[in-house]
């Protein structure tokens, strides 16, 4: 292994240009970042590595985070450590998802970007690249983490949470891994350990997972049409406080209670951004766990939605899934 980070470009806003339709990918931009890290001091060497097809973050699909690992499992040798540019709107699913296909890794991971491309004035994409290329070189861990404003975060505790801030994550239910300023304070207590390597590239389901948000006025029916797709094989719920749904709509909890009968591995994520779902807490809480809906803890709903698909793409007994699922792997809860 050599001293190198590979960066690998993804796509994103990082990597765009003005066109008459708005922002798009812009022709040499490996070359015009080169230019703009020439001289700069401190940093790491690094190699540039671009998809042919760059990802719009908005059309991101779960595909595509294999297409991600594969290149990075591809170079795995070869660098000391790597930095994923990526655009924003996605990048802390891609980050959540990429901690659970590279369990167990001996290296650092960092995902990047910028909320305004590097050729615009007043661009943070330098800041942001610099630092994670310095970060992925110094952290002796596995971390899969996303760097952006003056943090690092684990990836699968991330959440954008600004779409016009340059600090655009947060991390609602765990400290940063690191902060930097003037100086770069690692908080070395909070680092994944390098572990055994067990990477995954699973053949995702685009269909396989849904999202259902409870709101006023949900229905059984509602929920009975979006469970009886046979491709649906998972579904989070983001459920009302400490993991609650109104049990006075007829006939709802029975909805669910279909769905996991048929195999369907339900799952149940607060729509709070701070603080675990406790579905004991109270009677309608109680009654999901009942019908064998897990409980997602303090996850958030990027990690939880990863989480779920890898597991789906990687086991078929969705009890197993249902174990996994309420384990801690790689950070991702308390």
């Amino acid at each position: 292994m050599s001293g190198r980070v590979l960066v690998l470009h993804t796509g994103g806003t990082i990597g765009m240009a003005r066109s008459p339709d708005g922002y798009r990918p812009m022709p040499g931009f490996g070359a015009v970042l080169r230019r703009q890290l020439a001289g700069v001091s401190g940093l790491p060497a690094f190699d540039l590595v671009e998809l042919p097809q760059p990802i719009d973050s908005a059309n991101l699909q779960p595909a595509q985070w294999t297409t991600i690992a594969a290149e990075l499992v591809a170079r795995w040798d070869d660098y000391r450590g790597f930095v994923v540019l990526h655009g924003t709107d996605t990048m802390a699913w891609t980050a959540s998802a990429l901690s659970f296909m590279l369990r167990g890794a001996d290296r650092p991971v960092i995902l990047t970007g910028a909320q305004v491309p590097l050729v615009e004035p007043r661009s943070d994409a330098l800041a942001n690249l610099q630092a994670a290329l310095v970060l992925a070189a110094r952290l002796e861990c596995g971390e899969i983490g996303l760097f952006f404003g003056r943090r690092l975060l684990r990836g699968n505790r991330s959440t954008k949470s600004s779409s016009t801030a340059f600090d655009a994550f947060s991390s609602p239910n765990a400290p940063a891994l690191a902060e930097v300023g003037i100086e770069i304070g690692i908080d070395a207590g909070q680092l994944l350990p390098a572990g055994a390597r067990d990477f995954a590239r699973p053949v995702f389901d685009p269909r396989a997972v849904a999202v259902l948000t409870v709101h006023p006025g949900l229905s059984a029916r509602q929920v009975d049409a979006l469970t009886d797709d046979p491709a649906l094989r998972g579904l989070v719920l983001c459920s009302y406080g400490a993991g609650n749904l109104p049990d006075a709509e007829p006939g709802l909890i029975d909805a669910l209670a279909r769905a996991v009968a048929r195999g369907v591995v339900v799952v149940n994520r607060t729509q709070c951004a701070h603080g675990p779902v406790v579905q004991g807490a109270y009677a309608t809480g109680a009654a999901l766990a009942r019908i064998g809906v897990v409980p997602a803890a303090d996850m958030t709903l990027e990690s939880a939605f990863a989480k779920l698909h890898v597991l789906l793409a990687t086991h078929a007994d969705p009890a197993r899934v249902r174990t996994l699922f309420a384990t801690a792997l790689c950070g991702e809860m308390s």
